[in-house]
């Protein structure tokens, strides 16, 4: 196997512990010693020694500096942020004169917050097997355990055959309404779409020609690109990403279900299920920290001034060298839109 890393992002959703020069896949959470980004390296480590990432030439400084481990040319540089579309054809195309053609290719992504790491193990070691034998593009989705309604959702159709538990992939459904939420959850037939396929550089060829000849054309100019035309050639790509352009146009692509806990940590409640936290339900982190009569929030000073939080409930404060943010826990979905409102100066300096 073979696992390509994507570690993009542009530091929005978790402002202002992340940015766009600091992406939350750097980040250490819930004391942990190694950055979410280096969490999946450690996972991917448990699969194979052919790992190679995938990230924009702003970033990479930082990609490289927290895996000292990879050598040099593991490093795929996106000359700007195309979208997954865009940096995972670049990642086959720079693959295709490496690595075997045949070989299984796992995309994982960088950002992911996972625990039970035996696991994910498992879950890949069959998508790897069933991918190599049907020939087919496998995706791995995970069990919904509450309606969300801000992922994807993949249904299943008919099993692969009667003892599998692997699945052919029905059809795709966007981020739904709530009600619409609790009646996948309740049919049992719906996983979270959390982003996880694999494919061999064959494969993946194969359903670009049939569904997605842009992409394939996109692959074959970078195929003939050099040094000195390779950034122009890469620009000029659409910025889409890869469920749009080619996942949810295939037609025989196979799902497992996953073997493994997974968080997407893509807003403050995210994060704040993800992290340790009192019996009043806080989590409080920092230096010169002080709370009274405090429920079910998360606070963190990054900064030596003092930082006082007195009768809340269900909220997040954040204050670092980047911002200072105070929210409601359950509209924390909307600080990446707002954070944008900043220039990246604003945000970085």
């Amino acid at each position: 196997m073979i696992i390509v890393i994507i570690a993009g992002g542009s530091g929005s959703r978790l402002w202002p512990l992340s940015t766009p020069e600091y992406p939350k896949h750097l980040l250490k959470v819930n004391g942990d010693t190694r950055s979410l980004l280096q969490q999946t390296f450690d996972r991917a480590k448990n699969l194979t020694n052919k790992i190679y990432v995938v990230s924009e030439i702003g970033h990479i400084k930082h990609i490289k500096s927290q895996l000292p481990e990879l050598p040099e040319d593991a490093f795929i540089v996106e000359p700007a942020r195309r979208g997954t579309a865009s940096c995972i054809v670049a990642a086959l195309s720079y693959l295709s004169d490496k690595q075997d053609n045949q070989e299984p290719i796992a995309i994982l992504s960088a950002d992911h917050y996972i625990r039970d790491i035996d696991g994910f193990t498992r879950s890949f070691k069959i998508a790897t097997k069933t991918s190599t034998q049907e020939g087919k593009i496998v995706l791995i989705g995970v069990e919904p355990s509450y309606p969300a309604t801000n992922f994807g959702y993949i249904e299943k159709g008919e099993s692969l055959s009667e003892d599998s538990f692997i699945f052919k992939v029905k059809s795709f459904k966007e981020k739904p309404d709530y009600e619409t939420a609790r009646g996948y959850l309740k049919s049992g037939s719906y996983l979270w779409n959390c982003g996880y396929f694999l494919g061999s550089i064959e494969v993946f060829k194969d359903a670009m020609k049939k569904y997605a000849p842009r992409l394939l054309k996109d692959y074959e100019r970078l195929q003939g690109s050099n040094a000195d035309n390779y950034k122009e050639t890469y620009l000029s790509f659409e910025n889409d990403t890869i469920d749009y352009a080619l996942i949810e146009h295939v037609k025989d692509l196979l799902v497992e279900p996953a073997n493994f806990d997974w968080m997407d940590l893509g807003s403050y409640r995210d994060l704040h299920k993800a992290v340790t936290s009192d019996d009043h339900g806080n989590h409080v982190s920092g230096s010169k920290v002080k709370v009274q009569d405090l429920q079910n929030s998360f606070v963190q000073n990054h900064e030596e001034k003092p930082l006082i939080v007195i009768g809340l409930d269900n909220i997040i404060v954040i204050n670092t060298e980047h911002g200072i943010l105070v929210a409601r826990k359950d509209q924390s979905q909307q600080v990446g839109q707002l954070s944008k409102l900043f220039g990246k100066t604003d945000v970085d300096k």
